[in-house]
């Protein structure tokens, strides 16, 4: 454990945080001072085999690289090297040392990030309401990436399909699909245009067979939508088309939607983009009039927010990238999907 402090300097609130990282000295809990620089020397030193390419490294004199080794030692009380014609060769109480340096430069390095990111205002916790469907698509591919480039952005995912009000600050983006946004405060930028579908699981279509055409949506039995999804516009046209179909059972949650035409409950509207890559699932009748826009929305005092816009100006592109890819495996998959069940029903056709 060390604290950086200024050589001489007794600590204190009010000292300036620029004067103590500039000055970049440790003090060791037994009271013995050191320089950081001298700990930049030991590493340099210790990657490159020598003082001369340490102070290549460094870009400073061989004579001050060698001057801040021996202060090191001093200070420690401890020999780190070996000196020989060839160069400098730590010592077993070096080696065992280096990792420590080495997380101290890992430390100083990530303190000096985030201070570069807070001065740029690229920093901080972007608040995203979505989805579990779309959170998984849309957003979960995309952070890694999102990460790399602004690490001081952290980016906390707030899942569920209710609406939270980010007018009141509930979170600071929204994610959601509506064929009409509402007058509101709210800035939005379209994310895409949904397409959706009619699913059953590959088993149902193989013991029970599929719609063919629209009419025959009435002989297939169906599973219904409760709570926030009743007015799905997928889920209204599915029953506004099959009023005499049997609903055995009703779901609130898209993903749950999902799960239960899978274990062959029945027919669901599902979004073609997630489930077209599901090798479990058959598209029995694509919806094709039934454009189903998502939206960003943040609010207008959030808009210019460096974090935010840059969270915003991130996924749009990926996003787009992620859906061309998305449409074209869920063609390949739709193929395979079909000829395995005209191949099993061919089976147990009688002879």
């Amino acid at each position: 454990m060390f604290e950086f402090r200024r050589p001489g300097h007794k600590g204190g609130a009010g000292a300036p945080q620029s004067a103590l990282l500039q000055a970049g000295s440790a003090q060791l809990q037994n009271g013995n001072m050191f320089d950081w620089n001298d700990l930049k020397a030991l590493l340099a030193v210790a990657r490159g085999g020598s003082t001369l390419a340490a102070a290549k490294t460094l870009r400073v004199n061989q004579t001050t690289v060698a001057r801040r080794i021996e202060s090191l030692e001093a200070d420690l009380g401890l020999k780190l090297f070996e000196r020989g014609q060839g160069g400098s060769r730590l010592t077993e109480t070096g080696l065992a040392l280096i990792a420590e340096a080495e997380a101290v430069e890992r430390a100083s390095q990530g303190f000096t990030h985030q201070a570069q990111a807070l001065a740029r205002g690229m920093a901080g916790v972007v608040r995203v309401t979505v989805n579990e469907v779309l959170a998984n698509i849309a957003l979960v591919p995309a952070l890694s990436e999102f990460r790399r480039l602004y690490p001081g952005v952290t980016v906390d995912l707030l899942i569920g399909d209710a609406f939270l009000d980010i007018q009141k600050g509930e979170a600071d983006v929204a994610i959601r699909g509506a064929s009409v946004l509402p007058d509101s405060d709210l800035v939005s930028r379209k994310l895409a245009d949904f397409e959706w579908g009619i699913y059953c699981s590959r088993d149902y279509a193989v013991r029970r067979g599929w719609p063919r055409v629209l009419a025959e949506l009435n002989d297939h039995v169906l599973i219904g939508g409760e709570g926030g999804l009743v007015p799905l516009p997928a889920m209204q046209w599915m029953m506004a088309k099959a009023p005499a179909a049997e609903v055995h059972c009703r779901s609130n949650s898209l993903t749950n939607l999902m799960v239960a035409a899978k274990a062959g409950l029945g027919l669901a509207p599902l979004p073609r983009l997630v489930a077209d890559i599901d090798p479990d699932l058959f598209c029995c009748l694509p919806i094709d009039d039934l454009p189903s826009p998502v939206w960003v929305l943040t609010r207008a005092d959030m808009r210019d927010v460096p974090r935010v816009r840059a969270f915003i100006d991130f996924l749009m592109p990926h996003f787009a990238t992620d859906r061309r890819a998305l449409i074209e495996r869920g063609l390949q998959t739709q193929a395979a999907v079909a000829g395995a069940i005209a191949a099993a029903r061919q089976e147990e056709a009688p002879a």
